[in-house]
């Protein structure tokens, strides 16, 4: 089972979702997670917008043929997730609950969509939505 191949998708121009993903560990008998920037063009961004999943709204996990998107991302990330260190134990505790993963994921969008009105990024709008270019 090691070599299975974990997708998570985010937006890398994020510096806190870019620092949170590179933190992140996952248990070695679970797989390789490989970070995969969502403003770069890939097939697995092509399937999360094929379902009509927002990458500007949540990052997406790949697994074992799952996508997972958002609260349920950060939660099933929690769940594959060693507990070397500080940050990794945090992070499992936190949200490996289902319930404190859909209350904290909204807050931390919100913080991560504050950042980058204030750093003056674009929005990836992968769903093309008119009028969606801007945070």
């Amino acid at each position: 089972m090691a070599d299975n191949e974990i997708l998570l998708v985010y937006d890398r121009e994020c510096p806190l979702c870019d620092q949170y993903c590179r933190m992140v560990r996952i248990r070695r008998d679970v797989g390789r997670l490989q970070l995969v920037d969502a403003r770069e063009d890939s097939a697995i961004l092509a399937e999360i917008t094929a379902r009509g999943l927002d990458i500007d709204q949540g990052m997406v996990l790949s697994l074992e043929g799952q996508l997972y998107y958002g609260a349920d991302a950060i939660h099933a990330l929690a769940l594959i997730s060693g507990r070397s260190g500080l940050f990794n134990r945090f992070n499992v505790w936190l949200f490996r609950s289902p319930a404190r993963a859909r209350v904290a994921y909204p807050l931390l969008r919100a913080v991560r969509n504050l950042v980058l009105k204030l750093l003056g990024k674009t929005r990836i709008n992968n769903l093309n939505v008119p009028g969606r270019s801007r945070f």
